[in-house]
């Protein structure tokens, strides 16, 4: 472990793993929030529907969905350096193919192959920090690290408008940049504990001489027990806080912010694009800013209080916003709720580095992706969906309300916990 440091908090930014980990990651919000602003431009290129454009975003979280426990065995097997590199390469290479394409139907398909790679790139970064490092340095890293993806969620959309005015593909070609960061992370990266034993992790043995279909089943049932080893250490009490947070934060930010929110300022108040862009950026630097300081808030606060925290912002934030009309008081409610993510995500990756062996960490951070990926595609079709019954603003109130039932239920649980 990293430990030696002489502030227990800060960042040690001379490690490598910080480096590739944190350049990794910068990486990771060009998935969506890069090419959203092109939607339109895409659709019509195509002459496609709203629904048929949409799946480009949604393809590319629900192969994360399924694939990312298989993506983290491979990363306890083989180790975390090999898939990193290897998503970083079919990331950034997929997405200069998608530029190329010349119909949608090939986009999609692509896309596919992109969104896995980026599942792998999610699990690895946080796995390669829970190895890393631990106690208040591990809060710290992961705070950067989420910081780091607020950040780029705050500015590639204006990166990605500006860039679609030169044509539909062009934004595409950004993707590219993953090519040096991949190399990087091939001479820089430390190998882990995985990687030096060979790939295997303990338990499960090489099969020598034996003949291929042998090896195929061996190979099968050791991944089969892998999985359920992997289940059996996050099958507890402990685990529900930092999985269900790590749903429901994406389920109310997808379904909430990113979709209704935008709806309710253009519908209503008839603010423009621009304003609402804006909204999105501040609420996101915010979140950043709060998660860069999860660190120093771990020196005072539990993993577990700042969870708690963080659900309090979602229901004050929410619950400020549905009470008034006044768009000022809007907007500051959604900072509040974008404050509350920057201290939920990185506590709940801290709490669950702590919870499971080196051996099995990318397994549970690969079915903690496969969570996050859910909350993403689930949030946006679950709220416009109920929005067509009630409208926008009983969505907000609604919101508010399971935030503040995520306070009484973190609070349950981590005191049943700790008795």
């Amino acid at each position: 472990m990293t430990t030696a440091t002489r502030t227990p908090d800060a960042v040690p930014w001379g490690s490598r793993t910080v480096r590739v980990v944190l350049a990794s990651t910068a990486l990771a919000p060009l998935g969506v929030p890069l090419i959203a602003p092109a939607l339109p431009v895409v659709r019509d290129t195509f002459g496609l529907t709203v629904a048929r454009v949409s799946l480009l975003v949604s393809l590319y979280f629900v192969t994360g969905i399924v694939l990312s426990p298989f993506i983290g065995l491979l990363a306890d097997r083989v180790g975390r350096r090999r898939v990193l590199v290897s998503s970083l390469l079919i990331f950034s290479l997929a997405g200069g193919a998608m530029a190329l394409a010349s119909n949608f139907g090939t986009v999609l398909a692509i896309r596919i192959v992109q969104g896995t790679a980026a599942a792998g790139i999610f699990i690895t970064t946080v796995t390669l920090i829970g190895d890393a490092f631990e106690g208040v340095q591990r809060n710290a890293v992961l705070g950067v690290n989420t910081a780091v993806l607020a950040a780029g969620a705050a500015v590639f959309p204006l990166v990605g408008g500006y860039l679609v005015t030169f044509g539909w593909n062009v934004p595409f070609f950004a993707y590219l940049a993953g090519l040096p960061v991949a190399l990087f992370a091939h001479l820089r990266l430390e190998e882990s504990r995985t990687e030096r034993n060979g790939g295997t992790v303990s338990g499960e043995t090489g099969t020598g001489g034996a003949d291929r279909a042998t090896r195929t089943g061996v190979a099968v049932r050791g991944s089969l027990g892998y999985l359920q080893r992997v289940l059996r250490t996050v099958a507890t009490r402990s685990a529900v806080v930092p999985y269900g947070t790590a749903f429901l934060t994406e389920l109310l930010a997808f379904g909430a912010v990113f979709t209704i929110l935008p709806f309710l300022f253009e519908g209503t108040y008839g603010l423009s694009p621009l304003f609402i862009g804006a909204v999105i950026t501040v609420t996101e630097v915010v979140s950043s800013l709060v998660a860069a300081a999860n660190g120093r808030l771990a020196r005072r606060f539990s993993d577990a209080q700042l969870i708690t925290f963080g659900y309090a912002c979602y229901g004050v934030g929410m619950v400020l916003a549905w009470l008034t009309t006044a768009v000022p008081v809007i907007v500051a409610g959604v900072v509040v709720f974008g404050a509350g993510i920057g201290l939920t995500m990185p506590s709940v990756d801290a709490l669950l580095s702590g919870l499971v062996r080196q051996e099995y960490r990318a397994g549970a951070f690969s079915l903690r992706n496969s969570t996050t990926f859910l909350g993403r595609a689930t949030g946006p079709i679950l709220f416009a969906g109920v929005a067509t019954q009630t409208g926008y603003r009983p969505l907000l109130l609604a919101t508010g309300v399971v935030g503040f039932l995520g306070v009484v239920g973190s609070l349950t649980l981590s005191r049943t916990t700790n008795d």
